[in-house]
């Protein structure tokens, strides 16, 4: 619970960034003031630089189930995406297919190569039979997000490489995986994928640093999209982060550490939390079923309430979450994913997203569970609604 003001704060919004491991704030330190050399430089200084960030580079690929070359780093998983949907579209021309509910840094440059979208089912899972309907030999990359950022839900990503495989073999997968690793061992769950996005924010690392993993497989069909002095193996150019990238590495491990006792209490936390408001507001209900969706993830649906009005209340009363992506805040028009799933608007605009961490504590449930259903009683009666 964050209370670093007179009144106790809840912070339910960790899908959105989760606050930085005091393991990983330890491990950036030293290269904010001593160790602050440009690591393509020769001298020792940068010498030592170099040491770290490739030490970094290692210890990262062996959290992530994947060879140190393989990994190309970012500035977060926006640029990780970027990479992944327009350095295929250039190097290697045809069409590309992404997933309806995918996060916009897929989205965005997916609509500026042209690309088809993959309809979904009603709980969010994508649509198999469709995506073999729209794969052939033109198919130069799929793009299917791991774990979706409003809903949570775990998509079956082997499935959808198998399905690649025997339709378009020589089609790319890309998925983002930024909010898989909290939760998952990408080595397992992504392992058959060519391509692979992660962010360091949403496991306990500092904002402003990603990767995106190029297996040896599409090496050789992904071109840069930042040129200049050809760092990282010449597919990202730009002076390395190497305190962002040290952190990283750092909070990639200790995650793995922590993932399987996390996964259990937080999954307990979400469950009591969910069940607390759904008593609370009759006619609440969840997009997607629980066994299908991350532990951290308490998506609801709350109808005859607008999202937008409740998160204002609910922020002044100390509980911080949102009404999707943060990257969309603000934004006047339903979440995209919601409609994709085939709810109305009205619907749409009804959702809210509490999201937990590793880090959240029973007090901040607690406080949710006191502050939630009174701002809910003060917005709206419960009232039934269509689809």
């Amino acid at each position: 619970m964050i209370s670093g003001t007179k009144t106790p704060r809840a912070y339910l919004d960790n899908a959105a960034t989760t606050p930085m491991s005091d393991e990983a704030i330890r491990a950036m330190a030293p290269f904010w003031s001593e160790q602050f050399a440009n690591p393509s430089s020769s001298h020792a200084q940068a010498r030592a630089a170099r040491r770290a960030l490739d030490d970094a580079r290692d210890d990262l690929a062996e959290t992530l189930g994947c060879h140190p070359e393989e990994i190309v780093f970012t500035s977060g998983g926006t640029e990780a995406d970027n990479l992944a949907i327009f350095g295929v579209a250039r190097a290697h021309p045809g069409e590309v297919l992404v997933s309806s509910i995918e996060h916009s840094a897929v989205l965005e440059p997916a609509r500026e190569v042209g690309a088809r979208f993959i309809p979904v089912s009603r709980d969010g899972a994508i649509d198999l039979q469709a995506l073999d309907a729209l794969l052939g030999p033109s198919t130069s990359l799929v793009s299917v997000m791991t774990v979706n950022n409003e809903i949570g839900v775990i998509e079956p990503i082997d499935a959808v490489v198998e399905h690649v495989r025997d339709n378009a073999p020589d089609a790319l997968v890309h998925t983002d995986a930024v909010q898989a690793v909290a939760w998952f061992d990408l080595a397992d769950l992504a392992s058959s994928c060519d391509l692979i996005s992660v962010s360091a924010h949403k496991f306990g690392g500092p904002k402003g640093v990603g990767a995106l993993i190029v297996r040896e497989r599409a090496r050789a069909l992904i071109s840069a999209t930042h040129v200049g002095g050809g760092q990282e193996r010449g597919l990202r150019a730009g002076t390395e982060n190497v305190a962002g990238i040290v952190a990283t590495a750092c909070a990639a491990r200790h995650c793995k550490e922590l993932r399987v006792e996390a996964g259990k209490n937080t999954g307990a936390l979400r469950d009591e939390l969910v069940d607390g408001l759904m008593a609370a507001y009759p006619g609440a209900f969840e997009c997607a079923p629980r066994e299908r969706r991350v532990a951290g993830s308490a998506h609801l649906v709350f109808p005859g309430i607008q999202a937008e009005e409740m998160l204002i209340a609910l922020d002044q009363c100390g509980v911080s979450c949102s009404a999707g992506s943060a990257c969309a805040s603000g934004a006047l028009e339903p979440s995209h994913v919601l409609i994709a799933l085939g709810y109305s608007p009205a619907i749409a605009r009804s959702a809210v997203r509490f999201s937990l961490a590793a880090s959240t504590t029973q007090g901040e449930i607690d406080l949710a569970l006191s502050v939630v259903p009174k701002v809910l009683a003060g917005l709206s009666a419960p009232l039934e609604m269509g689809d």
